[in-house]
């Protein structure tokens, strides 16, 4: 018992002896911190300039997204084009011999054939002359054959549309009521620039540059005029055919007269005896 009130005086004891801790250094406060003071202003030194930022520049639209095909549509693409082009071909492959098989015909086999010879036998009691019906040799080909009657002009006139080998054009035309006014129109008002000598016949010549040239004759009664195109060669063997033409005209024209006259006169004769 007697050494429990020793223990607790010791404890006692050393608890007086502790030594205290030192109290907490405080941090300096603001008055005793030292106070920035600015620098002093130097005269000589530039103003300080404003400063200039660049503006933000805006912002871009987003490019435009490219659609992307998916391989099977690509490939399903490409198998039409595909198609198609070799549909073509053997479309090609089967009309191309056909129409080289079938040749076209030439332009002048589209044309029907003119019948000039009996158009002018037509038109002969109208005209009260022969008409040139000329014959031409082969290569040579007709448009028309028609008699006019008199217009404004009072000039009624034969007219043959004629194609020479050349496919040139050359007209023929014929009339007995020919006159100077009416000649150099149907000549388009080309001068006289010499004679062409044709077989026997001598024909007057109108030419002019950048025209169609003529030849005109007066021939038992009547006027031709020939005016086209073509080469004057080419004048020369229609010039030559409708004379021709003219004459065998006139002879069957005679014949057939001497004919009539001689069945008229028998006539007569059987009658006047039959009176006996």
């Amino acid at each position: 018992m007697s050494e429990t009130p020793n223990a607790g005086i010791a404890a006692a004891n050393q608890t007086s002896r502790r030594v205290p801790a030192p109290a907490a250094r405080l941090a300096p406060t603001d008055k005793d911190a030292p106070v920035a003071r600015p620098a002093p202003a130097d005269k000589d030194a530039p103003a300080t300039q404003p400063v200039h930022t660049d503006p933000v520049p805006a912002a871009q639209p987003p490019s435009a997204v490219k659609p992307v095909i998916p391989a099977a549509a690509a490939k399903r693409a490409n198998a039409s084009v595909i198609g198609m082009v070799l549909a073509l071909l053997v479309s090609l492959a089967v009309v191309i011999p056909i129409v080289l098989l079938n040749a076209q015909p030439k332009a002048g086999s589209l044309r029907p054939p003119v019948d000039v010879a009996g158009t002018a036998a037509q038109a002969r009691d109208s005209a009260g002359f022969n008409l040139a019906a000329a014959q031409l040799p082969a290569g040579w080909g007709t448009n028309y054959a028609r008699w006019n009657s008199a217009g404004a002009d009072g000039v009624p006139y034969w007219e043959v549309g004629y194609v020479t080998p050349a496919q040139q054009f050359i007209s023929l035309t014929q009339t007995a009521k020919a006159n100077p006014t009416w000649l150099s129109q149907r000549t388009g008002d080309a001068p006289v620039t010499g004679d062409r000598p044709v077989g026997a016949t001598d024909w007057e010549l109108r030419d002019k540059p950048g025209a169609d040239k003529s030849l005109i004759l007066n021939y038992k009664g009547t006027t031709l005029i020939l005016t086209g195109s073509a080469d004057l060669k080419e004048f020369d063997v229609l010039a030559a055919a409708a004379v021709r033409s003219v004459d065998a005209g006139a002879g069957s024209a005679a014949a057939q007269s001497s004919t009539t006259d001689t069945t008229t006169t028998d006539s007569t004769t059987t009658t006047t005896g039959g009176s006996k």
